[in-house]
Protein backbone atom coordinates (compact mmCIF):
# COMPACT_ATOMS: atom_id res chain seq x y z
CA UNK A 1 0.00 0.00 0.00
CA UNK A 2 1.62 3.59 -0.85
CA UNK A 3 1.30 6.14 1.67
CA UNK A 4 1.43 8.66 -1.20
CA UNK A 5 -1.72 7.90 -2.54
CA UNK A 6 -5.32 9.16 -0.53
CA UNK A 7 -6.46 6.17 2.01
CA UNK A 8 -9.43 5.78 -0.22
CA UNK A 9 -7.77 4.80 -3.12
CA UNK A 10 -5.85 2.09 -1.46
CA UNK A 11 -8.73 0.87 0.43
CA UNK A 12 -10.89 0.74 -3.13
CA UNK A 13 -7.69 -0.76 -4.85
CA UNK A 14 -7.69 -3.40 -2.18
CA UNK A 15 -12.07 -3.97 -2.13
CA UNK A 16 -12.85 -4.33 -5.64
CA UNK A 17 -11.12 -7.65 -5.92
CA UNK A 18 -11.92 -8.72 -2.59
CA UNK A 19 -15.89 -8.24 -3.57
CA UNK A 20 -15.08 -10.01 -6.77
CA UNK A 21 -13.56 -12.81 -5.70
CA UNK A 22 -16.55 -13.27 -2.85
CA UNK A 23 -18.57 -13.43 -6.11
CA UNK A 24 -16.58 -15.76 -8.62
CA UNK A 25 -16.98 -18.81 -5.00
CA UNK A 26 -20.63 -17.98 -4.84
CA UNK A 27 -20.83 -18.54 -8.92
CA UNK A 28 -19.61 -22.07 -9.14
CA UNK A 29 -22.03 -23.49 -6.40
CA UNK A 30 -24.94 -21.84 -8.03
CA UNK A 31 -23.91 -23.02 -11.52
CA UNK A 32 -23.02 -26.12 -10.62
CA UNK A 33 -26.75 -26.65 -8.75
CA UNK A 34 -28.11 -25.00 -12.45
CA UNK A 35 -25.89 -28.10 -14.01
CA UNK A 36 -27.69 -30.73 -11.66
CA UNK A 37 -30.86 -29.84 -11.79
CA UNK A 38 -31.09 -29.16 -15.58
CA UNK A 39 -28.86 -32.34 -16.52
CA UNK A 40 -29.56 -34.83 -14.21
CA UNK A 41 -32.94 -33.73 -12.32
CA UNK A 42 -34.32 -31.78 -8.86
CA UNK A 43 -33.68 -35.18 -7.13
CA UNK A 44 -29.61 -34.56 -7.86
CA UNK A 45 -30.27 -31.04 -6.74
CA UNK A 46 -32.16 -32.17 -3.48
CA UNK A 47 -29.01 -34.89 -3.11
CA UNK A 48 -26.83 -32.07 -3.32
CA UNK A 49 -28.76 -29.21 -0.60
CA UNK A 50 -28.70 -32.32 1.99
CA UNK A 51 -24.81 -31.94 2.66
CA UNK A 52 -25.00 -27.87 3.16
CA UNK A 53 -25.50 -28.34 7.10
CA UNK A 54 -22.18 -30.46 7.35
CA UNK A 55 -20.56 -27.65 4.76
CA UNK A 56 -21.97 -24.58 6.58
CA UNK A 57 -20.00 -25.99 9.78
CA UNK A 58 -17.07 -26.66 8.15
CA UNK A 59 -16.89 -23.78 6.30
CA UNK A 60 -17.63 -21.28 9.46
CA UNK A 61 -14.40 -23.30 11.07
CA UNK A 62 -12.42 -22.85 8.01
CA UNK A 63 -13.37 -18.72 7.74
CA UNK A 64 -12.14 -18.90 11.41
CA UNK A 65 -8.98 -20.01 11.16
CA UNK A 66 -8.14 -17.89 8.06
CA UNK A 67 -9.51 -14.57 10.09
CA UNK A 68 -7.48 -15.14 12.58
CA UNK A 69 -4.54 -16.16 10.44
CA UNK A 70 -5.17 -12.98 8.64
CA UNK A 71 -5.27 -10.68 10.87
CA UNK A 72 -2.13 -12.22 12.62
CA UNK A 73 -0.36 -12.05 9.27
CA UNK A 74 -1.43 -8.31 8.36
CA UNK A 75 0.00 -7.59 11.91
CA UNK A 76 3.00 -8.92 10.14
CA UNK A 77 3.36 -7.76 7.06
CA UNK A 78 2.74 -4.11 8.82
CA UNK A 79 5.46 -4.55 11.53
CA UNK A 80 8.04 -6.11 8.58
CA UNK A 81 8.19 -8.64 10.26
CA UNK A 82 8.43 -11.39 7.37
CA UNK A 83 9.93 -14.70 9.44
CA UNK A 84 6.77 -14.49 11.75
CA UNK A 85 4.30 -14.48 8.54
CA UNK A 86 6.10 -18.32 7.77
CA UNK A 87 5.29 -19.26 11.38
CA UNK A 88 1.70 -18.27 11.06
CA UNK A 89 1.18 -19.38 7.65
CA UNK A 90 2.70 -22.89 8.59
CA UNK A 91 0.93 -23.69 11.68
CA UNK A 92 -2.65 -22.22 9.73
CA UNK A 93 -2.16 -24.50 6.78
CA UNK A 94 -0.51 -27.73 9.29
CA UNK A 95 -4.14 -27.38 11.36
CA UNK A 96 -5.84 -26.84 7.70
CA UNK A 97 -4.53 -30.43 6.69
CA UNK A 98 -5.01 -31.77 9.82
CA UNK A 99 -8.49 -31.15 10.49
CA UNK A 100 -9.54 -32.00 6.68
CA UNK A 101 -7.52 -35.24 6.91
CA UNK A 102 -9.20 -36.52 9.73
CA UNK A 103 -12.66 -35.06 8.26
CA UNK A 104 -11.94 -36.62 5.14
CA UNK A 105 -11.57 -40.18 6.60
CA UNK A 106 -14.30 -40.17 9.15
CA UNK A 107 -16.65 -38.68 6.21
CA UNK A 108 -14.72 -41.45 3.34
CA UNK A 109 -16.06 -44.14 6.22
CA UNK A 110 -19.17 -43.18 7.46
CA UNK A 111 -20.69 -40.52 4.51
CA UNK A 112 -23.65 -42.79 4.43
CA UNK A 113 -24.46 -42.86 8.22
CA UNK A 114 -23.92 -39.10 8.49
CA UNK A 115 -26.60 -38.53 5.72
CA UNK A 116 -28.76 -40.66 7.52
CA UNK A 117 -28.55 -39.01 10.50
CA UNK A 118 -29.20 -36.25 8.82
CA UNK A 119 -32.95 -37.38 8.29
CA UNK A 120 -32.32 -37.77 4.36
CA UNK A 121 -35.00 -39.04 2.37
CA UNK A 122 -34.73 -42.62 1.92
CA UNK A 123 -35.26 -42.06 -2.20
CA UNK A 124 -31.72 -39.86 -2.31
CA UNK A 125 -29.80 -41.10 0.90
CA UNK A 126 -27.65 -43.36 -1.92
CA UNK A 127 -26.87 -40.24 -4.25
CA UNK A 128 -27.12 -37.47 -1.43
CA UNK A 129 -24.00 -40.03 0.43
CA UNK A 130 -21.63 -40.67 -2.55
CA UNK A 131 -21.90 -36.42 -3.05
CA UNK A 132 -20.74 -36.34 0.81
CA UNK A 133 -18.10 -38.85 0.67
CA UNK A 134 -16.49 -37.29 -2.16
CA UNK A 135 -16.50 -33.84 -0.55
CA UNK A 136 -15.44 -35.46 2.62
CA UNK A 137 -12.73 -37.04 1.08
CA UNK A 138 -11.05 -34.15 -0.88
CA UNK A 139 -11.43 -31.59 1.53
CA UNK A 140 -7.92 -31.51 2.33
CA UNK A 141 -7.33 -29.76 -1.37
CA UNK A 142 -10.57 -27.72 -0.62
CA UNK A 143 -9.14 -26.39 3.06
CA UNK A 144 -6.11 -25.35 2.12
CA UNK A 145 -7.38 -23.75 -1.52
CA UNK A 146 -9.45 -21.23 0.73
CA UNK A 147 -6.75 -20.65 3.51
CA UNK A 148 -3.97 -19.96 0.96
CA UNK A 149 -6.20 -17.75 -0.88
CA UNK A 150 -7.70 -16.10 2.20
CA UNK A 151 -3.82 -15.30 3.64
CA UNK A 152 -2.35 -13.76 0.61
CA UNK A 153 -5.09 -11.12 1.52
CA UNK A 154 -3.09 -10.53 4.68
CA UNK A 155 -0.31 -9.02 3.13
CA UNK A 156 -2.58 -6.70 0.90
CA UNK A 157 -2.16 -8.38 -2.12
CA UNK A 158 -6.42 -9.36 -3.37
CA UNK A 159 -5.31 -9.84 -6.57
CA UNK A 160 -3.68 -12.44 -6.76
CA UNK A 161 -6.50 -14.76 -4.73
CA UNK A 162 -8.95 -12.96 -7.37
CA UNK A 163 -6.80 -14.64 -10.37
CA UNK A 164 -6.65 -18.02 -8.44
CA UNK A 165 -10.46 -18.33 -8.40
CA UNK A 166 -11.22 -17.01 -11.54
CA UNK A 167 -8.96 -20.48 -12.95
CA UNK A 168 -10.20 -22.36 -10.28
CA UNK A 169 -13.81 -21.60 -11.30
CA UNK A 170 -12.66 -21.66 -14.88
CA UNK A 171 -11.84 -25.32 -14.76
CA UNK A 172 -14.59 -26.18 -12.60
CA UNK A 173 -17.35 -24.77 -14.65
CA UNK A 174 -15.83 -26.43 -17.57
CA UNK A 175 -15.35 -30.05 -15.75
CA UNK A 176 -18.80 -30.38 -14.19
CA UNK A 177 -20.71 -30.65 -17.19
CA UNK A 178 -18.02 -32.64 -19.11
CA UNK A 179 -18.13 -35.01 -15.45
CA UNK A 180 -22.16 -35.40 -15.89
CA UNK A 181 -22.28 -36.38 -19.70
CA UNK A 182 -19.32 -38.82 -18.88
CA UNK A 183 -21.82 -40.68 -16.44
CA UNK A 184 -19.66 -39.31 -13.35
CA UNK A 185 -22.87 -38.41 -11.93
CA UNK A 186 -24.15 -36.51 -8.82
CA UNK A 187 -20.58 -36.40 -7.67
CA UNK A 188 -19.27 -34.64 -10.82
CA UNK A 189 -19.26 -31.16 -9.12
CA UNK A 190 -17.47 -32.26 -6.34
CA UNK A 191 -15.09 -34.07 -8.46
CA UNK A 192 -14.62 -31.10 -10.90
CA UNK A 193 -13.89 -28.62 -7.61
CA UNK A 194 -11.04 -31.35 -6.36
CA UNK A 195 -9.56 -31.55 -10.18
CA UNK A 196 -9.86 -27.26 -10.11
CA UNK A 197 -8.67 -27.03 -6.58
CA UNK A 198 -5.59 -29.03 -7.16
CA UNK A 199 -4.74 -27.65 -10.06
CA UNK A 200 -4.78 -24.18 -9.20
CA UNK A 201 -2.73 -24.70 -6.42
CA UNK A 202 -0.34 -26.29 -7.85
CA UNK A 203 -0.15 -23.24 -10.33
CA UNK A 204 -0.51 -20.69 -7.49
CA UNK A 205 2.39 -22.50 -6.30
CA UNK A 206 4.70 -21.89 -8.47
CA UNK A 207 3.41 -18.23 -9.41
CA UNK A 208 4.33 -17.24 -6.12
CA UNK A 209 7.73 -18.68 -6.01
CA UNK A 210 8.36 -16.68 -9.35
CA UNK A 211 7.40 -13.77 -7.59
CA UNK A 212 8.82 -14.51 -4.46
CA UNK A 213 6.04 -13.51 -2.73
CA UNK A 214 5.70 -13.38 1.23
CA UNK A 215 3.47 -16.72 1.21
CA UNK A 216 5.86 -18.43 -1.71
CA UNK A 217 5.68 -22.23 -0.64
CA UNK A 218 9.69 -21.82 -0.34
CA UNK A 219 11.97 -23.91 2.12
CA UNK A 220 11.78 -21.65 5.21
CA UNK A 221 7.96 -22.25 4.69
CA UNK A 222 7.70 -25.70 4.85
CA UNK A 223 10.42 -25.61 7.49
CA UNK A 224 7.10 -23.93 9.53
CA UNK A 225 4.32 -26.69 8.47
CA UNK A 226 4.36 -27.55 11.98
CA UNK A 227 1.64 -26.13 15.22
CA UNK A 228 3.54 -23.85 17.10
CA UNK A 229 0.53 -24.16 19.74
CA UNK A 230 1.17 -20.15 20.78
CA UNK A 231 0.79 -18.90 17.57
CA UNK A 232 -2.12 -21.44 17.27
CA UNK A 233 -3.68 -20.02 20.31
CA UNK A 234 -3.72 -16.30 18.65
CA UNK A 235 -5.14 -17.86 15.59
CA UNK A 236 -8.40 -19.41 18.06
CA UNK A 237 -8.60 -16.45 20.05
CA UNK A 238 -9.37 -14.06 17.18
CA UNK A 239 -10.95 -16.86 14.60
CA UNK A 240 -13.40 -18.77 16.68
CA UNK A 241 -15.51 -15.86 18.02
CA UNK A 242 -16.01 -15.12 13.90
CA UNK A 243 -17.22 -18.75 13.74
CA UNK A 244 -19.51 -18.77 16.86
CA UNK A 245 -20.77 -15.25 15.61
CA UNK A 246 -21.29 -17.25 11.87
CA UNK A 247 -23.27 -20.46 13.54
CA UNK A 248 -25.20 -18.61 16.17
CA UNK A 249 -26.40 -15.98 12.83
CA UNK A 250 -26.96 -19.36 11.04
CA UNK A 251 -29.08 -21.00 13.64
CA UNK A 252 -31.75 -17.70 14.29
CA UNK A 253 -32.18 -17.68 10.51
CA UNK A 254 -33.53 -20.99 11.25
CA UNK A 255 -35.99 -20.17 13.85
CA UNK A 256 -37.12 -16.90 11.44
CA UNK A 257 -37.75 -19.23 8.26
CA UNK A 258 -39.40 -21.78 10.85
CA UNK A 259 -41.64 -18.30 11.79
CA UNK A 260 -42.45 -17.78 8.07
CA UNK A 261 -43.43 -20.71 6.92
CA UNK A 262 -46.07 -20.83 9.40
CA UNK A 263 -47.50 -18.40 6.97
CA UNK A 264 -47.81 -20.78 4.10
CA UNK A 265 -45.69 -21.69 0.82
CA UNK A 266 -45.84 -18.02 -0.66
CA UNK A 267 -44.46 -16.37 2.54
CA UNK A 268 -42.11 -19.12 1.98
CA UNK A 269 -41.10 -18.32 -1.29
CA UNK A 270 -41.32 -14.52 -0.44
CA UNK A 271 -38.38 -14.84 2.00
CA UNK A 272 -35.94 -17.19 -0.23
CA UNK A 273 -36.61 -14.56 -2.61
CA UNK A 274 -35.96 -11.35 -0.21
CA UNK A 275 -32.92 -12.96 1.26
CA UNK A 276 -31.43 -13.58 -2.07
CA UNK A 277 -31.48 -10.19 -2.57
CA UNK A 278 -30.74 -9.12 0.72
CA UNK A 279 -27.50 -11.04 0.32
CA UNK A 280 -25.75 -9.31 -2.45
CA UNK A 281 -25.87 -6.14 0.26
CA UNK A 282 -25.07 -7.58 3.24
CA UNK A 283 -22.13 -9.39 1.31
CA UNK A 284 -21.10 -6.04 -0.44
CA UNK A 285 -21.24 -5.05 3.79
CA UNK A 286 -19.14 -8.04 4.63
CA UNK A 287 -16.26 -7.43 1.93
CA UNK A 288 -15.67 -4.05 3.33
CA UNK A 289 -15.88 -5.58 6.96
CA UNK A 290 -12.89 -7.93 6.03
CA UNK A 291 -11.35 -5.07 3.63
CA UNK A 292 -11.07 -3.07 6.92
CA UNK A 293 -9.78 -5.55 9.39
CA UNK A 294 -6.73 -6.74 6.85
CA UNK A 295 -6.11 -3.02 6.28
CA UNK A 296 -6.30 -2.44 10.22
CA UNK A 297 -3.82 -4.90 10.79
CA UNK A 298 -1.45 -3.75 8.91
CA UNK A 299 -1.59 -0.47 10.58
CA UNK A 300 -1.61 -2.43 14.07
CA UNK A 301 1.40 -4.33 13.00
CA UNK A 302 3.22 -0.69 11.89
CA UNK A 303 2.22 0.94 15.47
CA UNK A 304 -0.03 3.79 13.00
CA UNK A 305 -3.12 4.43 15.77
CA UNK A 306 -3.84 7.62 13.27
CA UNK A 307 -3.92 5.25 9.94
CA UNK A 308 -6.29 3.33 11.69
CA UNK A 309 -8.78 5.81 12.28
CA UNK A 310 -8.53 6.37 8.96
CA UNK A 311 -9.17 2.94 8.11
CA UNK A 312 -12.44 2.93 9.77
CA UNK A 313 -13.70 5.97 9.11
CA UNK A 314 -13.26 5.21 5.54
CA UNK A 315 -14.76 1.80 6.10
CA UNK A 316 -17.47 3.74 7.28
CA UNK A 317 -18.02 6.17 4.56
CA UNK A 318 -17.60 3.10 1.61
CA UNK A 319 -20.72 1.26 3.41
CA UNK A 320 -23.04 4.40 2.84
CA UNK A 321 -21.60 4.83 -0.60
CA UNK A 322 -21.68 0.87 -1.61
CA UNK A 323 -23.89 -0.56 0.43
CA UNK A 324 -26.22 2.27 0.63
CA UNK A 325 -26.22 3.22 -3.06
CA UNK A 326 -27.22 -0.80 -3.63
CA UNK A 327 -29.88 -0.47 -1.54
CA UNK A 328 -31.15 2.60 -3.07
CA UNK A 329 -30.98 1.05 -6.49
CA UNK A 330 -32.31 -2.20 -5.79
CA UNK A 331 -35.40 0.00 -4.04
CA UNK A 332 -35.86 2.00 -7.24
CA UNK A 333 -36.84 -1.68 -9.46
CA UNK A 334 -37.84 -3.71 -6.39
CA UNK A 335 -40.39 -5.92 -8.84
CA UNK A 336 -37.33 -6.26 -12.07
CA UNK A 337 -34.73 -7.26 -9.65
CA UNK A 338 -37.00 -9.75 -7.37
CA UNK A 339 -38.63 -10.95 -10.93
CA UNK A 340 -35.59 -12.70 -11.63
CA UNK A 341 -36.49 -15.22 -8.35
CA UNK A 342 -40.29 -15.14 -8.59
CA UNK A 343 -42.51 -15.44 -11.43
CA UNK A 344 -45.87 -15.77 -9.72
CA UNK A 345 -47.65 -11.80 -9.66
CA UNK A 346 -48.97 -12.70 -5.54
CA UNK A 347 -45.74 -13.76 -4.46
CA UNK A 348 -44.00 -10.96 -6.30
CA UNK A 349 -46.02 -8.41 -4.45
CA UNK A 350 -45.61 -10.40 -1.07
CA UNK A 351 -42.11 -10.07 -1.35
CA UNK A 352 -41.92 -6.72 -2.39
CA UNK A 353 -43.92 -5.51 0.58
CA UNK A 354 -41.20 -7.59 2.83
CA UNK A 355 -38.26 -6.01 0.72
CA UNK A 356 -39.06 -2.36 1.35
CA UNK A 357 -39.40 -3.42 5.32
CA UNK A 358 -36.14 -4.79 5.34
CA UNK A 359 -33.76 -3.97 2.95
CA UNK A 360 -32.59 -0.60 3.97
CA UNK A 361 -31.19 -2.65 7.52
CA UNK A 362 -28.23 -3.61 5.58
CA UNK A 363 -26.56 -0.42 5.96
CA UNK A 364 -26.27 -0.63 9.59
CA UNK A 365 -25.40 -4.27 9.31
CA UNK A 366 -22.00 -2.58 7.24
CA UNK A 367 -21.60 0.46 9.54
CA UNK A 368 -21.84 -2.24 12.48
CA UNK A 369 -19.55 -5.12 10.97
CA UNK A 370 -17.06 -2.36 10.07
CA UNK A 371 -16.62 -1.05 13.81
CA UNK A 372 -16.48 -5.34 14.71
CA UNK A 373 -13.37 -5.47 11.99
CA UNK A 374 -11.21 -2.54 13.38
CA UNK A 375 -11.64 -4.12 16.70
CA UNK A 376 -10.64 -7.52 15.26
CA UNK A 377 -7.49 -6.38 13.07
CA UNK A 378 -6.30 -5.77 17.11
CA UNK A 379 -7.09 -9.40 18.31
CA UNK A 380 -9.82 -8.28 19.67
CA UNK A 381 -12.75 -10.69 18.69
CA UNK A 382 -14.39 -11.96 21.86
CA UNK A 383 -16.60 -8.58 23.10
CA UNK A 384 -17.35 -7.79 19.49
CA UNK A 385 -18.77 -11.28 18.96
CA UNK A 386 -21.03 -11.32 22.29
CA UNK A 387 -22.25 -8.12 21.72
CA UNK A 388 -23.61 -9.74 18.55
CA UNK A 389 -24.62 -12.80 19.85
CA UNK A 390 -26.77 -10.30 22.77
CA UNK A 391 -28.27 -8.71 19.98
CA UNK A 392 -29.74 -11.83 17.94
CA UNK A 393 -30.80 -13.70 21.07
CA UNK A 394 -32.15 -10.54 23.19
CA UNK A 395 -33.26 -8.29 20.50
CA UNK A 396 -33.91 -9.95 17.07
CA UNK A 397 -35.29 -13.63 18.19
CA UNK A 398 -38.29 -12.06 20.89
CA UNK A 399 -38.92 -8.94 18.10
CA UNK A 400 -39.80 -11.99 15.71
CA UNK A 401 -42.13 -13.40 17.60
CA UNK A 402 -43.93 -11.04 19.10
CA UNK A 403 -44.25 -8.81 16.10
CA UNK A 404 -45.06 -11.71 14.08
CA UNK A 405 -48.16 -11.94 16.45
CA UNK A 406 -49.11 -8.47 16.50
CA UNK A 407 -48.63 -6.94 12.56
CA UNK A 408 -48.06 -11.03 10.79
CA UNK A 409 -45.79 -11.58 8.29
CA UNK A 410 -44.05 -8.42 7.73
CA UNK A 411 -43.11 -8.34 11.75
CA UNK A 412 -40.82 -11.32 10.93
CA UNK A 413 -38.81 -9.08 8.76
CA UNK A 414 -39.00 -6.25 11.18
CA UNK A 415 -36.84 -7.67 13.25
CA UNK A 416 -33.99 -7.50 10.69
CA UNK A 417 -34.14 -3.35 11.10
CA UNK A 418 -34.38 -3.75 14.69
CA UNK A 419 -31.35 -5.88 15.59
CA UNK A 420 -29.10 -4.67 12.78
CA UNK A 421 -29.71 -0.82 14.34
CA UNK A 422 -29.19 -2.66 17.89
CA UNK A 423 -25.86 -4.45 16.68
CA UNK A 424 -24.57 -0.97 15.11
CA UNK A 425 -25.47 0.42 18.04
CA UNK A 426 -23.51 -1.64 20.55
CA UNK A 427 -20.62 -1.76 18.55
CA UNK A 428 -20.20 1.75 18.21
CA UNK A 429 -20.52 2.27 21.74
CA UNK A 430 -17.91 -0.58 22.86
CA UNK A 431 -15.61 1.13 19.68
CA UNK A 432 -15.87 5.04 21.16
CA UNK A 433 -16.07 4.46 24.85
CA UNK A 434 -14.04 1.29 25.55
CA UNK A 435 -12.18 -0.34 22.92
CA UNK A 436 -10.24 3.26 21.42
CA UNK A 437 -9.42 4.17 25.03
CA UNK A 438 -6.64 1.50 24.90
CA UNK A 439 -3.37 1.28 23.94
CA UNK A 440 -3.32 -1.15 20.92
CA UNK A 441 -0.61 -3.42 20.56
CA UNK A 442 0.56 -6.31 18.02
CA UNK A 443 -0.13 -10.07 18.87
CA UNK A 444 3.22 -10.85 16.63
Amino acid sequence: MSAATPLWQNFLRFLAPLMLSNALQSLFGTVSNVYLGQMIGVDALAAVSVFFPVMFFLFAFVMGLSTGATVLIGQAFGAGAHDRIKIVVGTTLAVGLLLSMSVGLIGGLFGRQLMMALATPPDILAPASAYARVMLLTMPLGFTFLLMTAMIRGVGDAVTPLLALALSTAIGLILTPMLIRGAVGITSPAWAAAVANAVTLAVLAVYLLRKKHALAPDTALLRHLWIDRAVLGQILGIGLPSAVGMVVMAIAELVLLGLVNGYGSDATAAYGAVNQVMGYTQFTAMSISIAVSILGAQAVGGGDRARLDGIVRTGLAFNLVLTGGLVALIYLVPRAVLGLFITDGAVLDLAKGLLFVALWSSVPFGLATTFSGAMRAAGVALTPMLLSIFAIVAVELPAAVILSRTIGLAGVWAAYPIVFCAMFILQMGYYLLVWRKQAIRRLV
